[in-house]
């Protein structure tokens, strides 16, 4: 595994699994339109290397509460912690983690990863699927107590944008149990980045349609990244490739001394 630039494609996939110094808990943050069950292969992997892994609820309301609920749950955890956020969980660790001694690496895994002022919705990057007109890509639905709307993705735009290298009969069984999230997760702006302070690894899959490999590569650069690019895959590589993206966090686990 190349630890500094850009990995080659499937290196992350066919590396000898490493023995790192250091168990920290690795704590997992899924994204908008799904669950912790996003995370179960990364979890068996890790699992089975010794390590406690932790996949907790992303509530998908809106960040800086999100971001607040994972910051009260790391507030639980004992040791040195490896954070890892998929999609909009990447925003949301980029704000839970800013400030916690205990994070000792971020993981974005085919993730945003905002600066100050900027939401999720524009880092999506140009060519994302998620430029067309609203009413072509979503149900919407009243979110209670607020102006803000529920969004659920339309089954065309999971299958074939969001979960495309995915058999038809997963994807289905995905697209009808996703979770709604808000419109204010995605605008709501970021504050001061913990990727500023804390070294981070990123995980790119090249047939990533919702948040595009160029926005990607640009976000992992100003971050300082170490960056695994992946050839294939699609917005939901950590179901589809789990070994490929548990390689990346124990690169990031081995970086702990």
């Amino acid at each position: 595994m190349i630890l500094t630039g850009v990995a080659p494609a499937h290196a992350a996939e066919a590396a000898v699994r490493q023995v790192c110094p250091v168990k920290p808990t690795v704590v997992l943050v899924h994204g908008a339109w799904a669950d912790t069950s996003s995370w179960a292969g990364e979890v068996q992997e890790l699992q089975r290397s010794g390590y406690t892994a932790r996949a907790i609820g992303n509530p998908l309301r809106d960040l800086t509460s999100d971001a607040q609920t994972v910051r009260d749950f790391l507030d639980t955890v004992q040791g040195p912690v490896v954070l890892v956020g998929h999609s909009y969980g990447g925003s949301v660790i980029t704000n839970a983690a800013t400030g916690d001694p205990d994070v000792k690496a971020l993981v974005y895994v085919d993730a945003a990863a905002p600066a100050a002022g900027e939401n999720t919705m524009q880092l999506s990057g140009a060519g994302s699927a998620l430029g067309g007109k609203p009413e072509t890509l979503y149900d919407q639905a009243a979110a209670p107590g607020t102006t803000a709307k529920d969004l659920y993705l339309k089954k065309d735009v999971f299958q074939n944008s969001f979960a495309q290298d995915l058999p038809k009969t997963r994807s289905a069984e995905l697209w009808a149990g996703q979770r709604a999230a808000s419109t204010a997760a995605f605008m709501t702006p970021s504050k001061e980045p913990a990727w500023k302070t804390i070294p981070s690894w990123y995980f790119i899959a090249s047939g990533d349609k919702i948040i595009v490999p160029d926005s990607q590569r640009a976000m992992a650069k100003r971050a300082k990244s170490k960056v695994t690019e992946f050839d294939g895959g699609s917005h939901l590589a950590l179901v589809s490739h789990p070994e490929a993206v548990t390689r990346v966090i124990e690169d990031a686990i081995c970086s702990l001394r």
